[in-house]
């Protein structure tokens, strides 16, 4: 197993796939990544029989149980190199581990991104229309404030709102290789090698704090659950620049 870098980082378990890969294409991103310590219970009852919740027991975002990805994609390309439908929207991953093995990894269990990447290779999406603005002021370069304001609103009252304030840090490069679940068919899964930059702004168990305002709203009948007002902030992760190869298992 390869060790795990800051991909999700951050936590969603980097591990190395044995079987041959089929590439399917490739996405580069803007994305802030949210981790969540939300109910117990609530979070078990949204991840599917034989598989288990199974937060990080280190790294940046440490005890985890929900992750909250906003993703803004830059450009997407299919396997054959051609310009592909850009995602954006918001991602609501659990880290998962499968009962009674060390198969571990992320698990997609819902998703607001635009019409045409619904209801995606997962099965989760639901439409929704998206608002994305980012903003920097910077008085040098050692003084950079940033805010990020992100809204998805989707069928049914599905809404996720996001506003954030920090400010920025030094930013770390790695690479990870993971495997990605879906909630609704968990047998199926993809595989990400991913290059990025990411700026850990807040987390709880390094003791790092340059947040000065997060505020998250959900609702619709998928994430109330989750966002019951319970739920706690151990971290986040701001990644400007995100470059993913996506793979499918071979047979």
């Amino acid at each position: 197993m390869r060790t795990f870098g800051l991909t999700l980082c951050l936590a969603l378990f980097a591990c190395v796939a044995n079987a041959a890969e089929n590439f399917s294409g490739s996405n580069v991103d803007h994305r802030t990544v949210i981790g969540l310590k939300a109910s117990d219970a609530t979070v078990a009852k949204i991840v599917p029989s034989g598989w288990e919740v199974a937060p990080p027991s280190a790294g940046p975002l440490k005890g985890f149980n929900v992750a909250l990805s906003l993703i803004d994609s830059v450009s997407a390309a299919d396997r054959e190199g051609k310009a592909a439908i850009t995602f954006r929207g918001a991602v609501l991953a659990v880290p998962v581990k499968r009962t009674g093995s060390q198969e571990t990894g992320a698990m997609v269990v819902f998703g607001l991104p635009a019409a045409d990447s619904v209801p995606g290779a997962y099965g989760v999406y639901l439409p929704a229309s998206s608002s994305i603005e980012r903003t920097v002021r910077s008085e040098s370069p050692y003084n950079v404030d940033a805010e990020e304001k992100w809204s998805f609103k989707g069928e049914g009252g599905a809404a996720i709102e996001v506003r954030l304030r920090y400010q920025r840090g030094s930013l770390i490069r790695s690479k990870s290789e993971a495997k990605t679940y879906s909630g609704a068919k968990p047998d199926f899964y993809r595989i990400y090698k991913v290059e990025q930059a990411a700026d850990v702004v807040r987390s709880a168990a390094s003791n790092i704090d340059r947040v000065s305002q997060i505020a998250i709203t959900a609702s619709g009948s998928q994430l109330s659950g989750v966002f019951d007002g319970s739920e706690q902030v151990v971290g986040v992760v701001a990644i400007p620049w995100y470059s993913r190869q996506v793979f499918l298992p071979g047979s």
